[in-house]
């Protein structure tokens, strides 16, 4: 019967014969001559997939018996030599070509071939990379009923099949209920367990898996400590995270070379909302790498520290490190919330000089920092260089059209969308109703709209709401707007509620004002923008005795009006001040210049 190899669709070697086959051996170095197992399995590849004469291959075992080094390798090989050639050339194309080393084993069954604890690993390792998951179920069969199971090697590698396949509940079945007790579970038992937990999203069944582990007197290494602070991050959990902490620090963990560890710290501070936490363990650190850098960095943009991250990024600048695509895209988001222009260029500068493809993330990236610099031309630019566009690439692109009022611009770009195939999302639409409000397109806006559940099976969200009641409002249309409140799906929240409370402004609706008034305040009790549009709204209508009476209702409920804020870019540094704000150090020359300003400005004619 011809090996399952020989007839593989698409092999070279198919259509060789015997005589071509002897000429390509002749050609290549002697068989007898290799002192390598590296040339041997080069060799023994080419005659299990060509069928060569059985001189050549009886050589080929006899070196590999030759070079193989450790007396119980040489007389597993003696014993059966054929079954222990099997393994070599599986372990080879488990990587490589794992649908090849399945082939193998199946071979060997046929030929009445006994596969061993060193195949099943292998084969199974062939069976995750090839996402094989009927043919690992048969070798877990078989595992069990020849007793091979019970060998903690083949039982951590079909834990990682099942873990690879997405399988948790057989991972854990596996795991904790074996009919093969004696085979101890080791570390890399544990660990493939709590990874699967964190990787199927299950952080708090892998925190627990841990603590069991520790239980068993079993000592984690830098691996499932990373997982495990991973975990902590995705439950947002800051105590358990510092516990966890705690635990490396009271067993004496070595962390000087690990920068894992210490990378994952940051990480897991960082989503949990302790940014000082975060940095101690970020400045403590004696080698820090790219990643360490970027955790810092995305961290502290993540949780609108904007300037912070900048800061770090022009220290490590400053240390020579040369930033990766996270960095940059990381980098480019700060910049486009606190309005860098002068810094998004320069990245940009930075990628052209390094011919780093600006598709995908760093494309769109560079089209967000660009609009929201108000410089919605090189947007464009970049968006029309791009040679590969995503709904992201789409969506940024109509989102920064919307904000700078070119309404029409960012319809035609969304219609482009459906024209090269690219289904937009919930935020795509959140950009194109923007457009619609604030151009004063009423009945694109609701054709929009109604086509986001009718054509795309997009259910809209409060944001799509509040959108369409701007529009309305905007439009003076407060009847429509409150008519659609009342019939969403969805509880109107403080987003919907301000959007008509800023009809209520445009349009003079004092008494409808009040009511909206009332709902705003329920979902933000501490928030001070309902108070203060409120308090204009009565102003505008010469209302003072009720302006000033929601103005004590503010500070009974102890709400402050946020002060003003601007910043001030002057040669790469920032400068935040804020109304009334003193704190500069030199604040005194800083008030005596803009009197002075001021007093030019009136002997000029200008009223201030």
């Amino acid at each position: 019967m011809a090996s399952p190899l020989t007839v593989a669709s698409g092999s070279r070697y198919n259509d060789i014969n015997t005589f071509q086959q002897l000429s390509l051996l002749h050609q290549s170095p002697r068989l007898e001559s290799s002192k390598s197992v590296g040339q041997l399995k080069q060799f023994h590849a080419f005659i299990i997939k060509t069928g060569s004469p059985q001189h050549q291959t009886q050589i080929l075992y006899d070196k590999i018996i030759s070079l193989s080094r450790g007396n119980e390798i040489e007389n597993l090989s003696l014993q059966n030599p054929q079954v222990y050639l099997y393994n070599f050339i599986i372990q080879c194309l488990s990587n490589a070509n794992p649908l090849e080393a399945i082939a193998l084993y199946r071979e060997m069954l046929i030929k009445g071939l006994l596969p061993n604890t060193y195949t099943l690993p292998y084969v199974l390792k062939a069976c995750w990379q090839s996402q094989s998951l009927r043919v690992g179920q048969q070798v877990h069969a078989y595992s069990m009923k020849t007793a091979l199971l019970s060998n903690v090697y083949v039982f951590n590698t079909l834990m990682r099949l099942y873990a690879v396949c997405g399988l948790i509940k057989a991972v854990h079945k596996l795991f904790h209920f074996r009919q093969h007790p004696q085979a101890q579970r080791d570390l890399v038992s544990w660990t493939t367990l709590i990874q699967a937990y964190v990787k199927m999203d299950y952080p708090t069944e892998a925190i627990l898996s841990f603590f069991d582990m520790c239980q068993a007197n079993l000592r984690p290494d830098g691996m499932i400590l990373v997982i495990v602070l991973s975990a902590c991050s995705k439950l947002g959990d800051l105590s358990l995270g510092i516990k966890i902490h705690r635990y490396i620090t009271d067993n004496h963990f070595n962390l000087s070379p690990d920068v894992f560890i210490h990378n994952a710290l940051i990480d897991m501070y960082l989503k949990c909302g302790n940014i000082p936490s975060a940095r101690k363990v970020f400045d403590e650190m004696p080698v820090k790498n790219v990643v360490s850098w970027n955790s810092m960095i995305a961290g502290l943009t993540h949780r609108g520290q904007f300037k912070e991250a900048l800061d770090i990024f022009r220290r490590m600048q400053g240390l020579g490190l040369k930033p990766d695509d996270f960095t940059l895209v990381c980098v480019l988001n700060s910049c486009a919330n606190i309005g860098w222009l002068e810094l998004g260029k320069w990245v940009h500068t930075y990628l052209d000089k390094n011919h780093i493809n600006t598709d995908g993330f760093i494309g769109n990236a560079l089209v967000d920092m660009y609009a929201k610099c108000g410089r919605i031309d090189q947007a464009f630019g970049v968006f029309r260089s791009m040679k590969c566009r995503d709904v992201y690439s789409y969506t940024a692109m109509i989102v920064g059209l919307a904000i700078h009022g070119k309404a029409w611009k960012a319809l035609d770009i969304f219609s482009e969308m459906s024209q090269v195939g690219i289904e937009p999302d919930e935020v795509t639409f959140v950009g194109v109703l923007s457009a619609c409000s604030h151009a004063g397109l009423v009945e694109e806006g609701c054709k929009h709209f109604l086509d986001m559940s009718r054509v795309y099976n997009l259910q809209p969200q409060t944001e799509h709401y509040g959108c369409m009641v701007d529009l309305f409002g905007r439009a003076g249309l407060i009847r429509e707007a409150l008519d659609l409140i009342k019939s969403m799906p969805l509880v109107p929240d403080a987003f919907v509620w301000g959007a008509l409370l800023g009809a209520c402004k445009i349009h003079a609706k004092v008494e409808l004002a009040e009511i909206v008034m009332e709902n705003l305040v329920r979902f933000e009790p501490e928030g001070d923008g309902a108070y203060i549009l409120m308090t204009n709204i009565y102003s505008s209508k010469n209302r003072w005795k009720e302006a000033l009476k929601l103005r004590k209702k503010m500070k009974e409920r102890k709400v402050k009006k946020t002060p003003g804020c601007s910043l001030v870019e002057v040669y790469g540094e920032f400068y935040e001040f804020r109304k009334g704000d003193k704190s500069h150090p030199k604040t005194l020359e800083i008030y005596k210049l803009l009197d002075e300003i001021m007093h030019q400005s009136k002997n000029h004619g200008y009223i201030l």
